[in-house]
């Protein structure tokens, strides 16, 4: 389990109030800049811990990695960019302009 979670961006030691509450901003910020709004609290949740995943395994192709708080919060915050984009890409929804 500790190789799984030192992958991704979620690894600073929280547990998983911290990963809840690092989803939720992450999800949130990334629904935000994505143009879009977000996606209500536990859409925010789910996309920002995916989104961690994304971020983590993205970063360490870079050899990068996310070791405190603020750098699990900018690496799922990327990652739920990539997700969301991703997905629009799939679904062929845009936000509106």
């Amino acid at each position: 389990m500790h190789l799984v979670v030192a992958a991704t961006g979620l690894n600073y030691g929280a547990g998983i109030i911290g990963w809840i509450i690092i989803g939720a901003i992450a999800g949130w910020l990334a629904g935000m800049v994505m143009r879009g709004g977000g996606y209500g609290l536990v859409g925010d949740i789910i996309v920002g811990i995916i989104g961690a995943l994304v971020g983590g395994f993205v970063l360490s192709l870079f050899g990068l990695g996310a070791n405190g708080f603020w750098t699990t919060l900018v690496t799922a915050f990327i990652g739920a960019c990539i997700l969301i984009a991703i997905v629009r890409a799939v679904s062929g929804s845009r936000a509106p302009a």
